[in-house]
């Protein structure tokens, strides 16, 4: 058994059965027609299942063989242009690289006895994404699993920054867009905040916060006895993109004396950004910001930073431990990653954004960034002047929500099923994927648009497809009913 392990005497048998997987998954890429198979989930369990764990294989090779019948077959492809679902990027290739290079010498970043030069690497990361968003000389941060985890420590220290006791938290309270991430009242539960602790402010009419609203929030919640602990603004909503007025919003959280969070987790690729980079404006007057290099910086999941503007306010979740990061470790300067970290053990995420950057450059990531807002223009076009589409909301960045109007149907309850049958039958099909959400209370379909390789010409052969099979779903409905 000692043969699997990787070490100086095996390192023969780790390049040979790496390069053997890496040609599997190449193969796979290079024969991609659609980006999904269209297998049921019935049928994917019973071949899982069938699987006895207790019986390895005993070589690589046969394990990729069965790689391929219980994964690589039926995995949903985000590199295929034709895949317009969620917010998942394809990713480059300098960034896939880091990743093989960071599984096999497995660094934990946790403690510099345990990293040394990957934690030098992450904090210089750190800084560079402090010094793109503007937060000024005393910010700091650090790398997390994803936006949950960054709003959640964002949250957490912002609570902790309001200086009330634990048995006044049902006080504390959170405003933010009614169009904002899941993860806000997630976060509040968490921190063991009140039920009405998040604070729901409308948005206009391009689903970005109404700076009159959350002021009339502000003041409600200092008339009514509660403390404002924090406003949650969102650069790149996940349905719409939008980009909450910052500008504003940092006005108001100054005069109100409130921490202000930036979730810049979808937005986060306007920093890399030479053309549309002014659409952060007022960012730097955050007191946290998220950002998922994993979403618009083309990265590997996962790679998402949360980044502050006063490295002090992390103290917050410092604690010492004599097995890891001894006090005296701080006060000899010994750099521990884990000193300002919800995680102790984590994986050298940061690494592939290195390689990123090493490779291709801030402006080579920003123009691919760019590639897909201009995509999203040009479909937002492609849809306001097609009757079969209602089209909700100009895109400010890459993603496009509306729903399909089939000729005839003035229902809004048929409107909505034939939509959500659409959805359904295209991901059975597998030729497309494409998400969908609420608007108000009616079905909407949306395309999140984040692979440059995507055209004009794919969008709209979706949308033919998306028609046509809400036009089916009508027809069958007809059919069944007489």
């Amino acid at each position: 058994m000692r043969a699997h392990l990787l070490n100086n005497t095996t390192a023969e048998h780790y390049r040979s059965t790496v390069s053997a997987g890496v040609d599997r998954v190449a193969a796979t890429l290079a024969a991609t027609e659609r980006p999904f198979s269209g297998v049921g989930v019935d049928a994917l369990s019973s071949v899982v299942d069938a699987i006895d764990l207790d019986r390895p294989l005993g070589d690589s090779a046969a394990a990729l063989d069965e790689l391929g019948e219980v994964y690589l077959r039926d995995a949903v492809h985000f590199h295929h242009p034709r895949y317009l679902g969620h917010l998942n990027c394809p990713v480059v290739i300098p960034a896939v690289l880091g990743e093989a290079v960071l599984s096999a010498i497995n660094s934990s970043l946790d403690t510099w006895d345990q990293s040394t030069g990957g934690t030098l690497i992450e904090r210089r990361l750190i800084d560079w994404t402090a010094e793109r968003i503007g937060l000024g000389p005393a910010a700091d941060g650090i790398f997390t699993s994803g936006g949950t985890q960054s709003n959640l420590q964002a949250l957490l220290l912002a609570r902790e920054e309001a200086k009330i006791r634990p048995e006044h938290f049902t006080r504390l309270r959170i405003l933010t867009s009614e169009c904002s991430h899941f993860s806000v009242q997630k976060s509040a539960k968490l921190l063991g905040l009140g039920p009405d602790a998040v604070v729901s402010v409308p948005v206009d009419r391009d689903k970005r916060m109404q700076a009159v609203a959350l002021a009339r929030a502000l003041e409600s919640c200092v008339a009514e006895g509660a403390v404002p602990m924090a406003v949650v603004a969102t650069a790149g909503t996940t349905d719409f993109g939008s980009i909450d007025p910052l500008p504003e919003i940092a006005a108001l959280c100054e005069q109100f004396a409130v921490w202000m969070h930036v979730d810049a987790a979808y937005g986060c690729g306007l920093l890399a950004s030479r053309e549309r980079r002014g659409l952060l404006e007022g960012i730097a007057h955050a007191d946290s910001v998220t950002v998922d290099y994993h979403k618009s910086f083309f990265q590997p999941v996962s790679s998402s930073a949360v980044l502050v503007r006063d490295r002090a306010t992390l103290r917050h979740v410092t604690y010492h431990a004599e097995y890891l990061n001894p006090r005296r470790m701080a006060e000899e300067r010994i750099p521990n990653q884990v000193d300002k970290s919800l995680q102790t053990t984590r994986r050298f995420d940061a690494l592939k954004l290195w390689m990123t950057l090493r490779v291709m450059g801030a402006d080579g990531i920003g123009e691919l960034f760019d590639e897909v807002c201009d995509l999203a223009a040009e479909g937002w076009q492609l849809l306001a002047a097609d009757p079969r589409f209602d089209v909700a909301v100009e895109p400010q960045l890459s993603t496009l929500v509306f729903r399909c109007i089939p000729s005839g149907v003035t229902s809004p309850d048929a409107i909505d099923r034939a939509n959500l049958h659409a959805r359904k039958a295209l991901f059975a099909s597998g030729e497309a994927i494409v998400a969908g959400t609420k608007v108000g209370d009616r079905q909407y379909l949306k395309f999140t648009l984040l692979n440059p390789e995507t055209t004009v010409r794919d969008i709209a052969a979706v949308l033919d497809l998306i028609s046509g099979h809400a036009e089916k779903s009508l027809g069958d409905s007809l059919d069944r009913a007489s």
